[in-house]
């Protein structure tokens, strides 16, 4: 009997070594998925309050955004092109995410989600990878718009 307990507390034992690190890795995951969440929204938020140089604070330094018609490479070449979006009192479009997914390391991850018309009317999506430069600190390395496709509307 003695030996079965043995063997019953061994196997707990064991069980609980395993699981406690994949326990403590999800919940790392699930912070720094909250933390891209924030991120990304506050990123959208730089486009409704016009906050050109907000805007800028989330660009790594050698991004890549594929805005226009060949992509553009390093922060200023990004600041440059998208200071056009931010001119005039209204935003010409707003995003937000719909996705986010973390490496397990947590320090890069993706975000996807809708792009919106200024009436409110899906016209694009953005899929978005971001880098964790220093603790809390997430800055986008690569962006892409894509538009939606009409595809009811396809022969």
């Amino acid at each position: 009997m003695q030996n079965g307990v043995a063997l019953l507390l061994s196997l707990c034992v064991t069980s609980c070594a395993v699981v406690a690190p994949t326990t403590g890795a999800g919940s790392a995951t699930t912070s720094a998925k909250d933390q891209v969440i924030a991120t990304e929204r506050a990123f959208a938020k730089t486009m409704a309050d016009r906050d050109h140089t907000a805007f800028a604070s989330f660009v790594a330094a050698d991004t890549v955004f594929f805005s226009g018609p060949k992509p553009l490479h390093g922060k200023q070449a990004v600041v440059d092109f998208w200071a056009k979006f931010y001119k005039g009192p209204d935003a010409p479009f707003s995003w937000e995410p719909k996705e986010v997914e973390v490496l397990v390391s947590g320090d890069l991850a993706i975000s996807s989600g809708p792009v919106y018309d200024p009436s409110g009317k899906l016209f694009a999506t953005f899929t978005s990878i971001w880098r964790r430069e220093a603790p809390n600190t997430w800055r986008i390395v690569f962006d892409k718009g894509n538009p939606v496709c009409d595809c009811a509307a396809a022969p």
